[in-house]
């Protein structure tokens, strides 16, 4: 999740690791500029869980993995940063890294409020350049509604919408997932 800069000079890439390195919050990095992430709500967080939850066991047995907000993706050219709420690689390099993924397969964003217009532009925009990547994942925090976009042939890419009652597919990672099932435990409710 972005807020306002906070940091609003630029930065080389090799001063933001190194900075970033030492920070207690964490930052995304977008062609020199730094982005200060966010908190989420719960149930931002309890439908990350809840997918991660499902994807994992799922995922071990195909040899590849997947990781949670706190892992840095690396995109276009050593000038791009993210910090997507949920990754997967099958990536052998990925595998074995210790400091971001360069290689993602499919990328997971968690839509909150303050987020949700820079998630479905620009990093839609930023995701689509990544090679490697096949599918991007966009779930609704606030009511049932989640989007899937599956990358096609040269530079098409095709729109699945997903509404309650649907299966959602991840074709990429043959991967299937009831909506109940991603939006369990989750209140609409406001209290």
């Amino acid at each position: 999740m972005i807020s306002e800069p906070q940091y609003p000079q630029k930065m080389t890439v090799e001063a933001y690791l190194e900075w970033e390195a030492t920070q207690e919050l964490r930052h995304e990095y977008v062609d020199g500029k730094i982005l200060a992430m966010t908190g989420g709500s719960i149930p931002h967080n309890d439908i990350a869980l809840n997918l991660y939850t499902a994807l994992r066991p799922h995922l071990r047995q195909r040899g590849c993995r997947v990781n949670v907000s706190d892992v840095k993706v690396q995109t276009h050219q050593n000038s791009r940063y993210f910090y997507p709420d949920l990754v997967i690689t099958c990536d052998p390099e990925d595998l074995k890294s210790r400091k971001f993924i360069q290689n993602p397969k499919v990328i997971v964003e968690v839509l909150s409020p303050s987020t949700a217009s820079y998630d479905c532009t620009k990093k839609l925009k930023y995701y689509r350049q990544i090679s490697s990547l096949q599918e991007y994942m966009l779930i609704d925090s606030e009511s049932i509604s989640v989007e899937v976009y599956h990358r096609g042939e040269g530079k098409m890419w095709y729109y699945y919408g997903y509404e309650n009652g649907d299966v959602i597919a991840l074709k990429s990672i043959e991967f299937e997932c009831p909506m109940e099932l991603l939006y369990e435990g989750i209140n609409f409710d406001q209290v």
